[in-house]
């Protein structure tokens, strides 16, 4: 919530200014696209109904454990995108800001809740939510790798500021909205059992179980 205020002061305005100005438009919009959360719903969708066409009784220890690991994590990734998706979406419409397009019209600061229309879509950034998730997940996986996620998700959130679709501060917001939904959601996985075991303190840890590939023998 602070970075977002900071940005809003310090950023917004100058973004606004800047609009249609930025140097590499072109790279981030094809960055931008693996913002989308197709690119991580689609591919946890199509595990779940594989996992689902296979006789489970029939495989070996070794492999059911790998079709219950990924099972579980593709049930984590569309729990995190998924439904942190369906909350921004619901915000963004309530809130109703205006894009940095229109900048120029309505000011930094325009607002009309429940206008249900795209231009008055901006906060916060849809894209943003859906990479805060993403990197949420890879945290909770990876946390010694905690940076590498970070710049590589944030980088990729950050464009949606290039292509002139959001405002510094839409972004931030989105990204930080979809990291806390993803660390939750990994709270309620550890307290089930799946994936990780609640900890102490702190996130949730992987359980030592947890493979995606077989271990050679």
């Amino acid at each position: 919530m602070l970075l977002t205020a900071a940005a809003f002061v310090r950023l917004d305005t100058p973004a606004g200014i800047a609009h249609g100005q930025w140097s590499g438009a072109r790279f981030a919009d094809f960055m931008t696209q693996f913002a989308l959360g197709g690119w991580y719903l689609i591919p946890s969708a199509l595990l779940l109904v594989a996992a689902n066409l296979i006789d489970w009784r029939s495989l070996s220890r070794r492999s059911l454990m790998l079709v219950y690991n990924w099972t579980c994590l593709s049930f984590l990734v569309l729990s995190s995108v998924g439904l942190s998706g369906l909350l921004v979406n619901v915000l963004k419409y309530a809130i109703g800001r205006a894009r940095p397009l229109y900048f120029q019209d309505f000011g930094v600061l325009a607002l009309h809740p429940f206008a249900f229309d795209a231009r008055f879509a901006g906060f916060p950034s849809g894209h943003a939510t859906t990479m805060g998730a993403v990197f949420g997940v890879l945290l909770l996986l990876f946390p010694r790798r905690w940076t590498v996620a970070l710049v590589v998700t944030a980088c990729i959130a950050s464009t949606r500021v290039f292509v002139g679709a959001h405002y510094p501060s839409d972004t931030v917001a989105g990204f930080g909205l979809g990291c806390a939904f993803a660390l939750a959601c990994g709270l309620v996985f550890a307290r089930l059992g799946f994936i990780f075991r609640p900890a102490a303190a702190g996130l949730p840890v992987r359980k030592a179980s947890f493979r995606l590939i077989a271990p050679e023998r």
